[in-house]
């Protein structure tokens, strides 16, 4: 069953969007779109994921979960996802990293 995706990637090379786009409309610049199948949307987090270097990337799509969404990112970035008994939730990190050594208080 196809569901809604969102993905953004940032400093990705041309041919990952170009990919991206085969499958996804890019509603702005590096904000990618669509409907798509759970099979499709793995292959191209899978291209996308692998090619990131030292970009960043972020997939939502929708998820059988309490939130309705599953939330995946790729790259170096200051906001993690952690799962909080079961929600997630997105931890600002600091220098040293999550589990709580440079993480900024809220």
């Amino acid at each position: 069953m196809a569901t809604m995706t969102v993905l953004s990637a940032t400093a990705v090379p041309d041919h990952v969007r170009g990919a991206l786009t085969r499958w996804l409309i890019e509603v702005t610049p590096q904000l990618y779109v669509g409907t798509i199948s759970a099979k499709v949307r793995d292959e191209l987090w899978q291209a996308v994921s692998g090619c990131v270097g030292s970009g960043v990337a972020v997939l939502v799509h929708a998820a059988a979960n309490e939130q309705g969404f599953e939330l995946r990112t790729a790259g170096e970035q200051r906001r993690k996802p952690i799962d909080f008994d079961g929600l997630t939730l997105v931890a600002m990190v600091g220098a040293q990293g999550v589990n709580g050594q440079g993480m900024a208080e809220a």
